[in-house]
């Protein structure tokens, strides 16, 4: 809606056009300051917003929907020791593992990678809360290139204390999120594992011993 000025002959009464009615204003020497409060009113008459309709695309939550999978039946699975010795696998028998604990003992301080057998896509992380033995680890999951596929990925130092979360006999539940979740019985040979992988790949009690051993050579030199 616009305002409309328009001078008549005698230029003293301009007249005043809003939505098509004329409208005579005496001229005085405050006319303009008085009118500014009804330029304004039309001005925001004209400039009401119009409704308008915001598409979604649902194209995005459907292909979530589509990739997701199904918790996988663990009531049969197990732990197994892989063949070099420095990974154990949770699974069921000679089937692809869903879950792996892989010692890294080639770094300066030893690592630990928890794998989880997955689908997974390039530049993919989430949070893989692992749960149990009165420990809620959460650990951050990056997606990873390895024997001609993409899984789930989360490595950190073997002394990182979430990894207690392994220690004891108690039950523990896995869960990424889209890839459902793991059962995992208790069992006492993943926190062993995890203990021989702190202690350099050397089982614990041995260590522990060969310490001793230098210590009391240290004091007799």
């Amino acid at each position: 809606m616009t305002w409309v000025w328009e001078r008549i002959a005698d230029k003293r009464a301009p007249r005043l056009e809003r939505c098509g009615t004329a409208l005579q204003v005496r001229i005085m020497r405050r006319a303009p300051l008085l009118l500014l409060p009804l330029l304004a009113a039309c001005g925001q008459a004209a400039e009401a917003p119009v409704a308008e309709t915001q598409r979604v695309s649902l194209d995005e939550s459907a292909e979530r929907e589509a990739m997701a999978e199904d918790s996988p039946d663990t009531s049969e699975a197990g732990w197994t020791v892989e063949e070099d010795g420095q990974a154990i696998s949770f699974g069921n028998g000679e089937a692809e593992p869903f879950l792996t604990l892989d010692c890294q003992l080639d770094t300066a301080e030893p690592e630990l990678r928890i794998i989880r057998h997955a689908t997974a896509l390039p530049g993919q992380e989430a949070l893989f809360p692992i749960i149990g033995n009165g420990i809620n680890a959460r650990f951050l999951a990056d997606a990873t290139f390895a024997e001609d596929r993409w899984q789930w990925e989360a490595r950190l130092l073997a002394s990182d204390a979430r990894l207690d979360v392994f220690g004891g006999t108690r039950d523990l539940i896995a869960t990424l999120p889209g890839r459902g979740t793991l059962e995992i019985a208790g069992d006492r040979l993943p926190g062993e594992f995890v203990e021989w992988c702190r202690a350099g790949g050397t089982p614990p009690e041995l260590a522990e011993s060969e310490a001793t051993e230098v210590s009391l050579a240290a004091k007799h030199e």
